[in-house]
């Protein structure tokens, strides 16, 4: 429905406010007659700020009228006639005032359209629980466009009261000089005789009282405007400080808050354009504000006049620094973070940037910002303004780095390429905690200069928390540490302090959320998930999902404690998953091939009401970064009884030999992917295609692997003779070994385009080879618990 036809349907408050836009600036009535075609405008894209874009509004302006025009032309009879003389009229009125501003026009109709559909947007939520739905992120842009309408509105007043209060004193100070003149006109009348001087004297004196009554009577107007001048300084700063809460304190925490979120695998912070755009559109406004404290300053300074004024002014000055200074303190901000887990001897990139640096023409002396890392501690007492006497905690190459300005988009940042923590510098540590718990940050650092240096600026901003390490093995650990503080950090806290505990409902939806993310998947973790890990992070045996809601789960017992009877932590066991997951299974866990988080117990249940050759894919509970096929199959000890049983775990290395697909497709004795899918239509697709027939009389070999007590090969004949590892039944049912050949599959790639034998890839399969004939016997063909 259009925005008019809404519009005449407000009632009381709202409507006044709507009626209330309309005036001799932009009569009601051309809103009623030219609603189709006002609404039907790009208003939007004309940048008001773009003394280049006048040619378009000017267009814009001239459709208008036109289309004014054309409507008064086309009104016939009694009613027509008043109606055609009207808007005939108010064509040339519109003409007459944005002729010379046409930008103003286009100002006024975009203020006009956000207003009315504000107040409609209003009174649909109010009434209708469907209107309660409606975009909130809109309605609070169009409330921050608000603000700034009303500040312009209220910084073009004050502006010509200002010219107003100089034009009256320039006036003032002519008449004071014409006071001066009629003194001394009179003190010349004192050397003539005293006939003339009885003739000129009643003249000037009466003249002089006239003029210094005037005098009197205009210094205490020239009061009053400076004192009314003030106050709506006063009410403008009150807004601006307002306004620019509302950006600095929220808009731009939520983005850093969703900087941090994506840190752990969130939705993307989004881009700094429309955040920019508002923070240089309140350093515009307050700098334009500053400037007429400053002129009014100075007009006070040309003609002091007794009162409370000088005061107001010193107390408006203070305070507009005070916001400016806030402004440009707080818009120098990490564009792009580093790498929360850091290592030593590697190259790491991060980008700072100024909101506000091209309308505060920061660019034209380009400030240079250094990078420092700093501890908790030191970062602690940074923002206690405590002396930290320069100190850091490591050394950072490359730290050093120039402030560029990009003309195409209005943007100030330096793009730090190239650092590298050189060394590191590490602290006394606390009771149990790991060097992969202690937390550091990039401090930034930077002077601006504002308005010629008039104004001089140390800023500062600090990284989000970053956890050093050395070497790769340490990584998993780092991660846990990033992952807790990202998720549980809150907004303004004492550097870096986090929750020691939280619930939960918490830490499984940052695990959700970083486990997509890993994964690359839209298929996050299911309830039943929820509960699976709930069981294994407090040994609990409870079915029910409401049982772990209000259950608190310390950074003990997520990273520094060992689950019951295991050798590592919940959140490695969980990295671990993420990690085969993320390199080895994300199709199948995409397709929903993997259930991956039930327990033995479960799988059994599962699998015992289906038929024979039923299986499921399993995380293994025993091995980190492992994940197991059990089938329910004959038990070939008991005639006619049936039993679950559990493959010995693949990890990362059997999977760089063998995807996943192919060994399922080896292993025949396995039919339905649970619960009744037949497991080619589930991972056909995925399946390594046939080697080509052998040549030169050479047969290639291939691996294939067997569960002996399931082995029932019936090689493709089109696939060349497959190659098996003999091996007798293990007398454990529950959990049995896969086998491998010996020797890898010899394939094309090891020969070059000009048929010579490529080493490269000869000492791939070599190294396969040798890493087999390494392991022990025992782990490599016995019977585990998985």
């Amino acid at each position: 429905m259009a925005v008019w036809i809404q519009a005449q349907q407000l009632q009381g408050d709202a409507l006044h406010q709507m009626q209330s836009l309309y005036g001799q600036h932009f009569p009601i009535e051309v809103r009623h007659y030219l609603s189709q075609w006002i609404e039907g405008q790009l208003w939007d894209a004309i940048d008001l700020e773009n003394p280049q874009e006048e040619f378009k509004a000017k267009r814009l302006l001239d459709s208008l009228i036109q289309e004014l025009q054309n409507k008064a032309e086309h009104q016939v009879g009694e009613d027509g006639f008043l109606l055609k003389i009207k808007l005939g009229h108010y064509a040339n009125q519109l003409k007459s005032t944005y002729d010379r501003c046409p930008l103003e026009l286009v100002r006024c109709i975009k203020h006009i359209l956000y207003t009315e559909q504000r107040l409609v947007r209003e009174a649909t939520n109010s009434s209708s629980p469907v209107g309660g739905m409606m975009d909130s992120m809109s309605q609070k842009y169009q409330q921050i466009n608000q603000a700034f309408e009303e500040l312009r509105l209220l910084t073009q007043d004050t502006e010509n009261d200002l010219r107003k209060l100089q034009h009256n004193q320039e006036y003032f100070i002519i008449q004071y000089q014409e006071s001066l003149r009629i003194q001394a006109q009179l003190t010349s009348l004192a050397t003539l005789p005293p006939a003339d001087r009885q003739l000129r004297e009643p003249a000037l004196l009466s003249k002089r009282a006239t003029v210094e009554a005037w005098l009197t009577r205009e210094a205490n107007t020239l009061q009053k405007y400076r004192l009314d001048l003030a106050e709506k300084h006063q009410k403008t700063l009150q807004l601006l400080r307002k306004q620019q809460t509302v950006i600095l304190d929220d808009e731009l925490i939520q983005w850093k808050r969703r900087q941090q979120l994506a840190g752990n695998g969130g939705p993307p912070e989004g881009g700094l354009d429309i955040l920019q755009s508002w923070c240089e559109k309140l350093a515009e406004t307050i700098w334009q504000n500053r400037q007429q404290i400053r002129r009014a300053e100075h007009l006070r300074q040309q003609l002091p006049i007794p009162g409370p004024i000088e005061e107001l002014l010193n107390e408006l000055n203070s305070t507009i620094t005070d916001i400016i200074s806030a402004l440009v303190t707080s818009t120098f901000i990490i564009e792009k973070q580093p790498p929360q887990v850091l290592k030593t001897q590697t190259k790491f990139a991060a980008t700072v940037r100024l909101l506000v640096g091209g309308k505060l023409n920061v660019h034209m002396n380009p400030p240079q910002v250094k990078a420092t890392i700093i501890s908790e501690q030191q970062a602690k007492a940074l923002l206690k303004n405590e002396n930290t006497r320069n100190d850091s905690s490591g050394e950072i190459l490359n730290n050093n780095c120039v402030m560029e300005y990009h003309q195409t988009t209005g943007t100030l940042s330096a793009h730090f390429r190239n650092m590298s923590l050189k060394r590191i510098k590490r602290s006394d540590r606390r009771g149990a905690e790991s060097v992969t718990e202690e937390k550091f940050t990039i401090l930034f650092e930077s002077q601006f200069s504002v308005g010629g240096n008039e104004l001089v600026f140390q800023v500062k901003t600090l990284s989000l928390p970053v956890v050093v390490i050395v070497h790769g093995s340490q990584d998993n650990n780092a991660t846990a540490t990033v992952l807790w503080d990202n998720a549980f950090a809150e907004p303004g806290r004492v550097p870096f302090l986090v929750p020691d505990k939280v619930l939960w409902p918490q830490l499984y939806e940052a695990l959700n959320m970083k486990y997509k993310a890993e994964v690359q998947s839209n298929r996050g973790l299911s309830e039943e998930n929820l509960v699976f890990l709930a069981q294994k992070a407090f040994s609990s045996s409870s079915n029910n999902p409401d049982d772990y809601r209000n259950m608190t789960m310390t950074w003990s017992q997520f990273n520094r404690e060992s689950l019951p009877g295991r050798n590592f932590t919940f959140w490695q066991w969980f990295d671990g998953v993420m990690e085969l997951t993320k390199k080895h299974l994300k199709p199948h866990w995409n397709d929903g091939a993997i259930l991956g988080f039930v327990n033995k117990q479960q799988a059994q249940d599962m699998l015992m009401s289906k038929p024979n050759g039923t299986f499921l894919l399993r995380f293994s509970d025993s091995e980190i970064g492992g994940i197991t096929i059990a089938w329910v199959a004959e038990n070939p000890n008991k005639a006619g009884e049936r039993m679950v049983w559990n493959l010995m775990p693949y990890t990362t290395k059997d999977f760089s030999i063998r995807s996943l697909a192919d060994r399922i497709s080896d292993l025949n004795h396995l039919l339905y992917l649970y619960p009744d899918r037949p497991k080619d239509e589930v991972f056909s697709k995925y399946y390594t295609p046939p080697l080509s027939k052998a040549v030169d009389g050479y047969v290639k070999p291939q691996i294939k692997q067997v569960v002996p007590e399931f082995a029932t090969p019936n090689p493709d004949p089109g696939s060349g003779n497959p190659t098996y590892m003999d091996h007798g039944a293990s007398p454990a049912p529950v959990n049995q070994p896969h086998t491998y050949s010996i020797y890898p599959s010899m394939s094309d790639s090891m020969l070059d385009a000009d048929g010579e034998f490529d080493l490269d890839d000869t000492m791939d399969v070599a190294r396969h080879v040798e890493e087999l004939l390494r392991r022990p016997v025992e782990s490599q063909w016995g019977g585990q618990q998985s």
